[in-house]
């Protein structure tokens, strides 16, 4: 048996419209040349040339969102409260328990673009590829929307999770899922072209506010979903440590035995 690891995270970029223009990341890249003044900075009196090819160190520096590139939400990203009025778990509270384990690929790539997923498609899907969930399982929703990583598009790509497929899902005993879309939700340009027309607030956000009810997080922009089977997986999720945040980026990994 031969063991693969599958890289499910997209790159943060420079200047890539993946969010909107608000949330773009952005990247100051200082070079080896440009490195080596603050180098030199940092040990007055020696020459450049003493530097290896008068070079010095390179780095970057970024400004960007918690929630740029691929990415793990805390229940506090979606209220300040979660299981019914307990303090809602920031980003740096998240048990690390729950950022391993086995790892079930949902294929609703059939379903159109703004669909509010519900349970019964779930209980279809795992009929489909005859699995049962268990307690601690992670469950990545595969939409295709990562097909469109980088265009402007990518932001109404995508089925969503509505308010009660989402608690269904947690009251399996599921605490992380996933998605290769923006969001959870639907894309929310086209939730708000609702809510023009239907002004019930019930429509907005159901997937995350669900948490209010029942904790739990969820991953966004995910990739290479595909290269997956349906389960049999190992998946980690562990977030980058941000005191008090409503998220932090993940380098979402599966492990394949095949």
């Amino acid at each position: 048996m031969t063991r693969k690891l599958v890289d499910l995270s997209i790159s943060i970029e420079d200047g890539l419209p993946s969010d909107p223009p608000q949330m773009i990341p952005r990247i100051h890249y200082v070079n080896h040349d440009a490195g080596s003044e603050s180098m030199l900075a940092f040990f007055p009196g020696l020459p450049r040339e003493e530097l290896p090819g008068g070079l010095g160190w390179s780095l970057e520096l970024l400004q960007l969102s918690t929630h740029s590139g691929t990415h793990l939400d805390a229940p506090w990203h979606y209220h300040p409260t979660m299981d019914g009025g307990a303090k809602a778990l920031t980003i740096d509270e998240v048990p690390l328990e729950w950022c391993m384990g086995n790892g079930v690929v949902l294929d609703f790539r059939k379903l159109p673009d703004g669909y509010l997923v519900k349970p019964t498609d779930i209980e279809n899907e795992l009929l489909r590829i005859d699995y049962t969930l268990q307690p601690g399982d992670i469950v990545l929703v595969m939409t295709g929307a990562d097909q469109y990583w980088g265009q402007p598009e990518y932001l109404l790509k995508g089925c969503g999770m509505g308010r009660e497929a989402t608690l269904w899902l947690l009251n399996q005993g599921i605490k992380i899922v996933g998605t290769d879309a923006w969001s959870w939700d639907r894309p929310l340009p086209l939730i708000a072209a609702e809510y023009q027309q239907s002004k019930d607030p019930s429509i907005i956000w159901e997937g995350h506010f669900a948490s209010i009810e029942k904790g739990y997080c969820h991953i966004e922009k995910l990739t290479n979903l595909d290269r997956l089977p349906a389960y049999g997986f190992t998946f980690f999720c562990f977030p980058v440590k941000i005191k008090g945040a409503s998220g932090g980026w993940i380098r979402a990994v599966a492990l394949v035995e095949e």
